[in-house]
Order: C-alpha cells, then structure tokens, then sequence
C-alpha cells in the first residue's frame, strides 16, 4: 500500500474540484484559461487538506522509528557497561519498543517533493497569474494588447502592497546582526509574508463560520423562521432583480444608439459586433431588425464615440449581461424553496401522513424518488425526522466550535497539553492507531475548512464578487475565490499543525517535523513572527465569535442601510410582507400556467389536434412565398446582386404577415391582468410604459 492512497486521493481530489467547478461554472460559455486557472488553483488547495493526514501519521510513525533507534543506542550502551556483570539485565522501560508501519505509508523523498510543487504552483497562481487573469477576464478592452494594458494597471496597487509587506520583513532581517540573507532566508521571508496575510484573514474568517455554520443548522430545524426569513430574501431579490433588468434595459438603449449610429463600414464596426455578441438574444434580434446598412457615414455630419468609451460600454455590457442572468436563476430556485417550505407547513397537519406538493417536480423522478423516497417517507423526512436531525447536528458542531476555540487559545502550552486536539492525538500516537489520526486529522481540517470557506462563499462586496451556484459564478468571482483558498489554505494547515503541536517553531518541541512544515523553512529567522503574531493574534478568536454570537456585524450593517435580517426590527418585518405577497402572487400565477397546461391537454384529447389548422396554413403561407418571390425575381436583375432583397409590394407583403400570424386562439393563456406586478418577471414593456423601479418606495405602493 506504499504509495497507493496518495495516488487514489490524487485522483478523487481532481474529480471533486472538477465537480465543484461544474456546479458554479459553465463550461460551455466560459474562457477555458479562466476555468483551467480556477480548476487547477482549488484542484491544488484540495490536495493539501486530503493529503496532510497522511503525512501526519507518515511523520508520528518516522518518530517512532528514531525514538526505537535512540532507545537500540542506549541500551547497547548499558549491555556494554554490564557486559563482565551477568547478574544485570535491562530494565523493563529499555526494552525495544515495536513501531507499527501504517497502511498508508508513503516512502521518503516524496512528500518533500510533493509538497513544494503544490505550495509554489498555489502560490504562483494567487500572486501573480491569477490577479492578472481575474482583471484580464474583466477587462472590455477589444484587443490582447489593450486587455493586458488594463490587468497590469488594476493590478499595480495589489502588487504594491505585497512589496510593501515583502520588503518590510527584508529590511528587518538585512539589518539584524545575526542574520545573513542567503536563498533559503529569502524563502522564508516569502513564505512568512503570504501566511501571515492569510493567517490575518484567516483568523476573521474562521471566527465568523465557528459561530454561523452551527447557528445555521439549529435555524434550519425552526421551520417558521426559515420561512420567514425565505420571505425577506424575496424582497430583497425581486429588489435586486428588478434593478438588474433595469440596468440591462439602460446599456442595451445606450448600445443600440451606438449600434445605429456607427455603420457597416465605419471603422469602428467591428467592435460594435462584438458588443452585439455579448448582449442576449432578444436584443441581438431587435437591434438587427433596426439596422439600415445601405447608408455610409459620414465624419462631418456624425460625432463617433471613441475606441476607449466602447471598450467601457463592453464591460458594462459583459457585468449587466451576467447580473441579470443570476438574479433570473436566483429567483426561481427561491421561488422553489420557498414553495417547498410552505408544503411543509400545510403537510405537517396532514392525517394521511403522504406528502403533498403543490406543484409538480420540473424535473423527472428518478427510481430512488419512486421506489425509496416515497411520498409516506418524504412525510416522516420533512415533517418529523429533518429538525431532529439539524439540531443534534447544531449541538455537534457547536461542540466542535468550542474544542476548536480553546485549542486556539491554548495551543501554544506544551506542559501541561491543553490543546483538545492535541490530546487526542498523542492518546492515538501511544496506540499506533493511525488510522483514527488520519479520520481525526481530516475531520478537524475539515471542520475549519468549512467553517472558513462557507464563509468565502457567503461574502458579497456590492455584487462586485459573488459565488452563485447553477452555472452562474462569473469568470472574476471564480478567480477571486481560486486566489482566497490558495492563499488560507497553506496558514490554516500550517495552524492545524500548531494545534496538534507538531510545528516545532510554535511549540518548540524537539520532534520529528512533517514534510509539510520543512518546505516553511526556519521561522526563526523573524522571530517576531513566530513568537508573537502566531502565537497571540489567534487568541482574537474569541472576540470574533462573541460579536458573530450576538450578531454586532449584522446590527451594524442594518443601521447603516444595509437591510438584514433581524427578528425584532419594523423594516424587517415590512420585508417579510412583501416578499410573502411576491410569492403568493408568483404561485397563483404557476397555479393558473399549470390549469390552462390541463385545459388545453383536455381539449387535445377530447377534439383532437388543435394544430392541424395551423400547419395547413403553414403551407399555403409557404406557397405564398415561392409565388412572392418568383414574382419579385422578374422585376429587376439589379436586385438579385443586393445581399438584403426588399418585400415585393405591400399588399403583398400584408397577405404574407397576415398568414404568417395565423395561430389557433388559446382562450386560457395570460393575456390580461389587473395588477401590473403580475406581469412576468422578465417580460419587457414598451417605451411608453418601462418596467417600474423595484425601490421599496415604488414597486410596494400597492402592496
């Protein structure tokens, strides 16, 4: 087995980033240096977090090893001391001590390696490729040249500031007396800056998802305050999906003023083309129809826009493009759980004890859902088992939560071992039972690794980065995540080892190091470092888990106008309302789609195929067509050389679109409707009448 559970985790760690990538990406829209960099950045962080158990307990049984060969040294020493006395034998504590090898042993010389061509590519990607691919994905210029020119200027302050930290540390190690820089130093002094401005944002991250992930389970059991609270995103996302489609409706006017105003043959076409081909489809097909290519231009009666205000119309149009695609998804998987939320309400009364949908699954049922997952068990699971289950995991975690903060803050105390993780890891070493040390090992990074990534998928900086699952992660916030995860892995598994005390630098303890922590190098070289911001600024943990407990972000962020959700605020509850009458309105309108679907299904099998008609008028509005345009090629040759062929005549050209709109009357489809808010989402109005604004000042007058 040497050997063979680094290969398999190698493989099945690809396969899961792969999936991740998936579930977030698209792999058909999007560039494939964008996806290949993301891949390959959370392929790298993966590794590091599956395959340091194994190290570990390659490391706990290397220590063995050197522990039975001091302890053969020193017991040859007294058998020759005691050689010329038979009398005397060693005592029981010299005797051999018998070192288990672990079944997931991997030879000497392959970790080191293994590890410096993770840590460096990792590193390689979030300080350098990955910032000038994340701005160059961005960028609106029209040409290479013009889109490395913008990476190179949005990137030269982020650069700036690692220099500064860089060369702060170099300066203090160049004037040290007892220093001399060499190549390995300046290793160490690389490697130092990066983890200790990972560990300074690790440390913010981790005390927030200690407190949220377990808050976030026992709140999953409340039914009514998941709901509640599904009502208030509603309100909020219609807000935020309204203001998208408005935005998008602003820069295609703005891009069909362009589009008119700069001809075929301008110079400048060619990016216009390309603007076009990044817009959706309705408005590709509006703008074209629009379009008059006989006229030229003319450089004296017509102000062009310059080459740099395209290329800022072009970013505008990539952002505006992809908001509104999100915000469109967003919405209707909230539509879904909130629907969901409310069947389980109205089934938990329910005497048959089935579950009960108010709506079909849009998907098919698979076996599992037919055969296993039974109505009778979807009852037991929604309305019974599920809120037991989230709050013994609630308890779980926050157990979990607590061992982790007072390991942090107690880590660095080797005698008497206070660290819990620590402990329980030098029980299990006595015993050789690695196989319990490497589930611990993994569980435990996992844990934080949970805590701290959630916590990265969660944030959002004013729509300017977002993770949105179902394909809809654009290219920057892919990046942006594959650079975090590079950048908090490497210090949280190097704090990991500070807790189970085999980082020697922390707690200077002459044992065997693992492979991961020799490619760290010396940190003594700044001890400032080591002995100080490693040791003390983890103990601010606690702090952030307090203020997460009583929600002081979440306050803040309310007085300040960000709308949050808070139980006992007036804007709140007004929030609730108009997200429950957003939902209520969108089911009604579902329920009306789904009883004309059963009509017009009715009325099918009952009088036959109502389409019949209208295919027969499909072909004698395609023999209407020939006989149009055998006519029309005799009028003149000049016409059959144009590209774009004018209609015939105009009464001609009636009778077509007359039999071209001839459509059986569905007498049960929405056409009509009171309200102006049930409309469809994403229909678009007339100039006359444009969407409304979605501020709750307008939108919920009515309400």
């Amino acid at each position: 087995m040497s050997g063979a559970a680094l290969g398999i985790e190698i493989v099945v760690v690809f396969f899961l980033a792969l999936f991740l990538l998936h579930r977030y990406g698209d792999f058909r829209k999007q560039q494939k240096m964008v996806l290949f960099g993301t891949l390959l950045a959370w392929y790298l962080c993966f590794l590091i977090v599956f395959i340091l158990p194994l190290d570990v307990s390659t490391t706990i049984y290397k220590q063995c090893k050197n522990e039975t060969e001091a302890h053969s040294a020193v017991t040859l020493l007294l058998a020759n001391q005691t050689a010329g006395n038979g009398s005397i034998s060693p005592t029981p504590s010299l005797q051999r001590k018998v070192c288990t090898k672990p079944w997931s042993y991997i030879p000497d010389g392959i970790m080191p390696i293994f590890w410096r061509v993770v840590y460096w590519t990792s590193q390689c990607l979030t300080w350098l490729l990955l910032p000038f691919m994340q701005s160059y994905a961005r960028s609106g210029g029209f040409s290479i040249t013009g889109k490395i020119k913008t990476a190179l200027i949005e990137n030269a302050i982020y650069y700036g500031t690692y220099l500064l930290i860089f060369g702060s540390l170099l300066i203090y190690v160049a004037v040290h007396p007892k220093w001399h820089l060499d190549w390995s130093q300046l290793q160490t002094i690389g490697i130092t800056a990066a983890n200790t401005w990972g560990l300074f944002l690790l440390v913010l991250l981790l005390g927030y998802g200690l407190v949220e992930i377990p808050r976030s389970y026992w709140n999953a059991s409340r039914k009514g305050y998941l709901l509640m609270k599904t009502y208030f995103k509603a309100a909020k996302l219609m807000t935020e999906k309204a203001d998208a489609e408005e935005n998008l409706e602003d820069v295609m006017e703005e891009v069909r003023k362009v589009s008119e105003s700069i001809k075929y043959n301008h110079p400048l076409r060619k990016y216009i083309d390309t603007i076009l081909r990044k817009c959706p489809t309705d408005y590709q097909e509006k703008m074209g129809r629009n379009m008059d290519d006989y006229e030229d231009f003319d450089d004296k009666q017509n102000t062009y826009p310059s080459e740099k205000s395209l290329t800022k119309l072009h970013k505008q149009v990539i952002y505006a493009v992809q908001r509104h695609n999100r915000t469109q998804v967003q919405w209707q998987i909230l539509l879904e759980q909130a629907f969901h939320l409310e069947d389980v309400a109205k089934n938990e009364a329910s005497a048959t004890r089935q579950f009960v949908r108010s709506f079909a699954p849009q998907e098919p049922e698979g076996w599992v859902s037919r055969y296993l997952y039974t109505p009778t068990v979807e009852w037991y699971w929604e309305c019974q088992l599920k809120q037991w289950f989230y709050r013994a995991l609630a308890i779980l975690l926050s157990a979990f939560s607590v061992a982790v903060v007072w390991s942090e803050c107690t880590f660095f105390s080797t005698r008497p071992v206070l660290s819990l993780f620590a402990v329980f890891i030098q029980l299990a070493e006595r015993t050789y039972n690695y196989l319990y040390i490497e589930m611990a090992c993994f569980i435990t990074i996992f844990f934080l690794c949970t805590c701290v990534y959630s916590t990265v998928f969660r944030i959002r900086v004013f729509n300017y980065y977002y993770l949105a699952s179902h394909h809809q992660t654009d290219a920057y916030s892919l990046q942006f995540s594959g650079m975090l995860f590079c950048r908090l892995t490497p210090p949280l598994c190097l704090n990991f080892l500070g807790l189970i005390h085999l980082d020697s630098t922390i707690s200077h303890q002459k044992k065997e190091q693992t492979a991961y922590t020799s490619i760290m190098g010396s940190m003594r070289v700044l001890s400032f470092i080591a002995d100080g911001f490693y040791i003390y600024y983890p103990m601010l943990i606690v702090i952030l888990c307090i203020a997460t407990y009583f929600s002081l972000g979440t306050r803040c962020l309310n007085l300040l106008g960000f709308q949050q959700f808070m139980g006992d605020n007036d804007m709140t509850s007004d929030l609730i309302d108009e997200g429950k009458e957003l939902i209520r309105r969108e089911k009604r309108k579902r329920q009306r789609i789904e009883d004309g679907e059963n009509r017009r299904r009715e009325l099918k099998d009952r009088y036959g195929n109502p389409r019949e008609d209208y295919t027969r008028n499909r072909n004698v509005n395609s023999e209407l067509k020939e006989t149009n345009f055998s006519d029309s090629t005799n009028v003149s040759s000049s016409r059959q050389a144009m590209k774009y062929t004018r209609s015939s005549g105009r009464p001609d050209r009636d009778r077509v679109e007359l039999l071209q709109d001839a459509e059986p009357l569905d007498f049960n489809a929405e056409t009509f409707s009171d309200d102006p808010l049930e409309a469809e989402p994403g229909s678009r109005h007339p100039p006359g009448g444009r969407y409304l604004s979605m501020s709750r000042s307008r939108i919920f007058d009515d309400v």
